[in-house]
């Protein structure tokens, strides 16, 4: 997740007083606005909690009336000290920074706790409507529509929620993973868009995991709904001779041999990106990123019109990082998604003494972060002989809810594969088993934000036979 505070705005209080709200922007998006005083309560409770030496420097308090100047050097140093905490493993991840941020979230789009009905989608387009308070947080909202499907507890951690955009073409893009410090409802709500959902899809990459999941009557009931779903839509690549096995078995209802046909086939697993543009071969080309099987995969059309494929594997990868160029709004307090520039660079290991950076220009930008961190994490998790296993926390203020329990639906029968649509994927998103470590760093001049740079402990285990 890419924060930034992008721009200030003079707000008044209930009693007419005026003050200076920071606009906090998760992925060029308003999450909320504060003042100067609640970032501190913030820090001297994190403070509190973790240290001195653990805390990044808090800007300092003003005896005076700030000048317009002072006004932008605080503004950075917050969006500093607000990144800094949440690239932190211990901060970033801690109930404190979270409940501030969704108490934050709440108080900015001014709806009040109360009990309302929220339709989550499943792959195939079921709906599954939960009744859970405005307030609910993402896991409890995870945990209430598992609950309602009758998903074992120890399978929740298997699967989690995303935000999606409905496109022209009947498909769907993947905005991002709803995370921690955000309430699923409030997020929604506040977008004001029919096009934006809430869908349920599993939240890993090797697809041996899928053996865990099959496990369970009703996890295999959504992964089948899921494959079939993704190869119904295009998104993992088939031959008329693979459809013609797919729904075959699909007639049978045979669910568990059907997918591990499909986990055989191209692009089984990946997530596929909108068009955008890249630095590689050369400056300028077209390409379609799809993020899988621990890579990055090109389809990059060059200058000449000539189409080429290429993998670029994140064990290969030294290091990565997010830049963001966000112009300031016209007084509305909030600019215009479309206007922010994103791109995503990473250091490649092209032979063994040769590193070379490729950039990326792309809105999801930030998302293609988050698949090759979670990458990383399931590779360290599988190397250290862990689990990816992850019961959620328990809250003791979590209610669970009195809803009659909802079966998955089988999905109608494929249609026959339409050759001119290009094979998309799936989206699985960040594991918090491990976490890499975030490291802030300068922008360059044009930017208004600070770069994410993540380092990668998976690039420290490359050795000649990897090459």
């Amino acid at each position: 997740m890419h924060f930034s505070i992008p721009e200030t705005e003079s707000r008044s209080s209930d009693s007419g007083a005026q003050y200076l709200a920071y606009n906090i922007h998760v992925n060029g998006v308003l999450h909320c606005r504060v003042r100067y005083s609640q970032l501190l309560g913030l820090h001297e409770q994190l403070k509190k909690e973790y240290g001195n030496n653990v805390v990044p420097a808090f800007p300092p308090k003003k005896l005076f009336t700030l000048t317009p100047a002072e006004v932008e050097q605080r503004r950075e140093q917050l969006e500093k000290y607000m990144q800094a905490v949440r690239q932190d493993p211990v901060l970033g991840a801690s109930e404190t920074f979270n409940s501030f941020l969704r108490h934050s979230q709440q108080e900015t789009q001014q709806i009040p706790t109360e009990e309302v009905q929220l339709e989550v989608f499943l792959s195939n387009g079921q709906k599954v409507k939960v009744s859970i308070l405005t307030s609910d947080q993402t896991e409890d909202v995870l945990e209430a529509v598992t609950s309602k499907l009758d998903l074992p507890e120890d399978l929740i951690g298997y699967f989690s929620l995303y935000l999606i955009k409905d496109t022209s073409d009947g498909s769907f893009s993947f905005v991002r993973k709803l995370q921690e410090f955000e309430l699923p409802y409030v997020s929604l709500t506040s977008l004001r868009s029919r096009e934006n959902k809430i869908i349920l899809r599993k939240s890993y990459w090797d697809s041996s995991y899928d053996e865990d999941v099959m496990e369970n009557r009703v996890g295999l009931n959504l992964l089948y709904a899921q494959a079939v779903s993704d190869v119904e839509r295009g998104w993992v690549q088939v031959t008329k001779e693979q459809h013609r096995q797919l729904k075959s078995l699909q007639e049978k209802v045979s669910k568990k041999e059907f997918i591990q046909l499909a986990q055989t086939l191209k692009y089984y697993g990946y997530i596929k990106f909108e068009p955008c543009i890249t630095d590689f071969p050369e400056k300028g080309c077209h390409v379609i990123v799809s993020a899988g099987n621990n890579e990055l995969n090109f389809q990059v059309k060059l200058p000449n019109e000539q189409m080429k494929e290429g993998s670029f594997k994140v064990t290969r990868m030294r290091c990565w990082r997010v830049t963001s160029s966000m112009p300031f709004s016209n007084g509305s307090g909030s600019p215009n998604e479309t206007e922010v520039r994103l791109e995503l660079a990473f250091e490649y290991l092209m032979s063994k003494d040769r590193l070379q950076w490729i950039t990326i220009s792309s809105p999801q930008a930030i998302m293609m972060s988050i698949c090759l961190q979670s990458m990383v994490d399931e590779l360290m998790v599988k190397k250290s002989g862990g689990s990816i296993k992850k019961l959620l926390r328990k809250r003791q203020s979590y209610l669970r809810r009195s809803d009659s329990q909802q079966a998955v639906k089988s999905p109608p029968l494929l249609d026959s594969p339409d050759s001119s649509r290009e094979p998309i994927v799936k989206l699985s998103s960040k594991l918090s088993s491990v976490s890499l470590r975030g490291i802030s760093t300068s922008n360059s001049t044009g930017d208004m934000s600070a770069d994410d740079f993540h380092g990668n402990y998976a690039f420290e285990g490359i050795g000649d036979d990897d090459l």
